[in-house]
């Protein structure tokens, strides 16, 4: 399957000079493969996964000189390693700490090597020694999104209609057609068995079987990065976030006697595992976003849509029998859908943040889903699940904000524009791409 990250891996091994990567996202988005579909393009890789081969670990317990490291890694590896030819693959790589200090060194002394760590739980392992400044860069990945789902399925042809669609109605067969297929994208969802099951069976079951694992597999993970009294607060937390999505954050809304100084510390290590994501409430004054933000004040999304319903336990058969009505009815998967695209196309080498307005007066209150950045202008964005529902808190917001010159709904309706506000189709959020993505996106389409 092709993935966005391939573009950007593939121009990162091109470039003259390149730092030490780290691949950052969650576990079993596709890191490790596409890691591996990079080194197809090198002579040799020499992958050394961490949290299996413990004997690998004495390399990095002397000094952290790069040319003993590599000395020691051929004789391990019995393989040659030259400089711009090889890629050095460090998976897991948050089981040795030290060797994720010791990356600075190969770009400091031998900055013409390639060489990539990953880890599942790897901002643990940041946290506790840090990442110099400078020195190392950083790839965030995330579940596919809708756009590379409708490259594995085939559907090039489609992805280019949408990169090319300005805001003249799409062809009512051809957005038929692709409101059909993100119906099936909220059944199976972006993360890669999944989606690898549907297009190899056609039999949806046994990608929901692939959920059903994942969710246990994180659950799994608890005790790998939490105490061993935060796991029961950890599995609360997990369990209830689905059920809270759409709405501001309240730890007084999570079933059970437990107080925010024992859940909010759990909170931050789901979104450090990036299990979850926070959606930080900003005042939307300017740019940048992050500045104006409220950190008390937040919502939350999951990492993957069909993961989130799994959890919850919802008959996401209903998204292939009768996709208008789910959508109409599942106004909370529409939203962290929106949520989930937004990571998905944000610039790549950067933390990607998302955001959320609410307007303070006690007496008219508003809310807006997502405020984000886009070409240097503040976007407010509402999401409708189905075709109708009024937009009086993007209305109120425009009026409020002069500054703002439109604001944009997603919804089931084709592509419109009124006033100041446009409208576009869910499967459209590609047109919200950070321009460091498009060409990435076009690359999906061939």
């Amino acid at each position: 399957m092709k993935r966005l990250a391939d573009f950007h891996l593939q121009a990162w091994k091109n470039k003259a000079e390149h730092k030490p990567l780290l691949l950052r996202g969650a576990r079993q988005i596709g890191k490790t493969y596409a890691v591996r579909e990079l080194g197809k393009s090198f002579k040799n890789i020499i992958e050394v996964n961490l949290e299996l081969a413990e004997d690998a670990h004495e390399i990095f317990k002397k000094n952290l000189d790069p040319k003993r490291i590599l000395r020691e890694l051929e004789l391990y590896s019995g393989e040659k390693i030259v400089p711009g030819k090889t890629l050095i693959f460090f998976d897991e790589i948050q089981a040795v700490p030290k060797a994720l200090t010791a990356l600075r060194y190969f770009y400091e002394h031998m900055p013409e090597l390639h060489v990539i760590a990953a880890g599942s739980l790897l901002d643990f392992a940041i946290e506790q020694v840090g990442v110099p400044v400078g020195r190392i860069a950083s790839l965030y990945m995330q579940p596919l999104s809708f756009m590379e789902f409708l490259s594995a399925i085939d559907q090039g042809m489609l992805i280019k209609a949408i990169l090319e669609q300005d805001q003249e109605e799409m062809p009512i067969v051809i957005h038929n057609k692709l409101l059909d297929f993100l119906g099936h994208y909220f059944a199976i969802g972006g993360m890669p068995e999944a989606v690898h099951k549907w297009v190899k069976t056609q039999n949806a079951k046994e990608s929901f079987e692939v959920h059903h694992q994942i969710i246990e597999n994180y659950q799994m993970d608890f005790r790998k990065y939490a105490k061993q009294h935060q796991v029961k607060y950890l599995e609360q937390l997990y369990n209830q976030i689905p059920h809270l999505i759409g709405q501001q954050f309240q730890y007084k809304n999570v079933h059970g006697e437990y107080r925010k100084r024992e859940l909010a510390p759990c909170l931050d290590l789901l979104c450090m595992a990036n299990v979850v994501h926070r959606i930080y409430h900003t005042a939307a004054q300017g740019l940048p976003l992050g500045a104006g933000v409220n950190l008390e004040w937040f919502k939350m999304i999951f990492l993957d849509v069909a993961v989130c319903q799994a959890i919850l336990g919802l008959d996401v058969s209903t998204w292939f029998t009768k996709p208008g009505a789910a959508f109409i009815n599942r106004g909370m998967v529409a939203e962290s859908f929106v949520g989930q695209e937004l990571l998905c196309y944000s610039q790549t080498f950067k933390k990607p943040s998302i955001y959320y307005w609410r307007r303070l007066n006690k007496s008219s209150t508003a809310e807006i889903d997502y405020i984000f950045e886009y070409n240097g202008s503040v976007v407010p964005i509402e999401v409708k699940s189905g075709c109708g529902g009024k937009l009086k808190s993007l209305h109120l917001f425009l009026k409020e904000y002069s500054h703002v010159p439109h604001g944009m709904r997603f919804s089931t309706n084709n592509y419109m524009s009124h006033d100041k506000i446009i409208s576009k189709p869910l499967y459209a959020v590609a047109a919200l791409a950070h321009p460091d993505q498009l060409q990435a996106l076009n690359y999906l389409a061939i």
